[in-house]
């Protein structure tokens, strides 16, 4: 049997619906940037940012190998040029930062990007320093956004990035968590604590953060980026045999990685997805989860029940 990649599921109803969800199909001539794409705004500011960003966990973690890290630019650069900004990152990603770096550097684009990475040390004394330090490797002045990674000290280094933000050495500042780990503590921090940004895990199978953290990011007016959209790549590896739904272009779907991406950004909580890829054309077809329709309530409600039932 011929096997298929990730996302070649093309819906087995009329092109139009097609044409108007995914950017690949634009007019000849037409350019991304020509087109309206989806984008959301910060609550504690009001800032725009692109709906699709793109995460490195594992991906730009490449140590030295210049093919590798030539390849990876090449990732980003499509990513830029299909308006991604928001690139997030962390200590614990190996050589993740510096391939960014070196990324950025080559492209020279470091001001076309919002800057986001982690403060992962169980040392609540050494946010600064490891903030500094991640700021050389990325080839910035400073980021736009700093976060505790998976609440590892939190107290600590969110009380230092609060000052680090009064004095403008990072413009927005939050907490992470991942594989839909610690939500009831991230509950409590979101509760208490003045947060511009919380990341976790969200997709058309873990949505346990429907219950409390999503409704709790609209009532506190913090934004949400999401890990994990596709569970690392096994929801393509579980889904892949399997046919698009015949509705899939009313709800500007085109692909499974629209599918599994619009399901997510749709959601009225949801600031930015975070998928992470090594190809190309992959992060072409991430990125074109940003244009066209998206589900509304009801197709979002169909969506996870398709795939429940599969």
């Amino acid at each position: 049997m011929l096997e298929l990649s990730r996302r070649r599921f093309l819906i087995g109803v009329g092109l139009s619906g097609l044409a108007v969800a995914s950017p690949r199909l634009m007019a000849a001539g037409s350019t991304p940037g020509e087109q309206a794409f989806h984008s959301r705004p910060i609550p504690s500011t009001g800032e725009s940012v692109p709906a699709i960003g793109m995460g490195t966990w594992i991906t730009f973690n490449v140590g030295g190998d210049q093919y590798l890290i030539d390849q990876r630019t090449r990732v980003l650069e499509t990513f830029l040029e299909r308006n991604g900004t928001v690139i997030d990152c962390s200590p614990m990603y190996g050589s993740a930062a510096d391939v960014i770096g070196a990324g950025l550097d080559k492209l020279g684009a470091h001001d076309r990007i919002f800057a986001a990475t982690k403060i992962w040390t169980s040392d609540g004394s050494e946010t600064r320093e490891q903030a500094a330090t991640s700021e050389r490797r990325w080839g910035i002045d400073r980021f736009d956004l700093l976060q505790v990674h998976n609440l590892l000290a939190w107290q600590e280094h969110l009380a230092t990035l609060k000052e680090m933000k009064a004095e403008g050495r990072v413009r927005y500042i939050g907490i992470s968590t991942s594989h839909g780990r610690r939500h009831r503590e991230l509950a409590r921090v979101m509760e208490t604590e003045p947060l511009d940004f919380v990341q976790l895990t969200y997709n058309v199978l873990d949505r346990e953060s429907e219950e409390r953290l999503l409704p709790l990011a609209r009532e506190r007016d913090i934004a949400v980026i999401v890990n994990r959209p596709f569970q690392g790549g096994s929801l393509f590896r579980r889904f892949q045999s399997e046919p698009l739904p015949s509705w899939a272009g009313e709800a500007g779907v085109g692909n499974w990685a629209e599918f599994f991406l619009k399901f997510i950004i749709s959601h009225p909580a949801v600031t930015c997805a975070i998928p992470a890829t090594t190809s190309v054309e992959h992060m072409q077809e991430n990125m074109g989860a940003m244009y066209g329709q998206l589900p509304d309530a009801s197709q979002r409600r169909m969506m996870a029940e398709y795939v429940r039932q599969l």
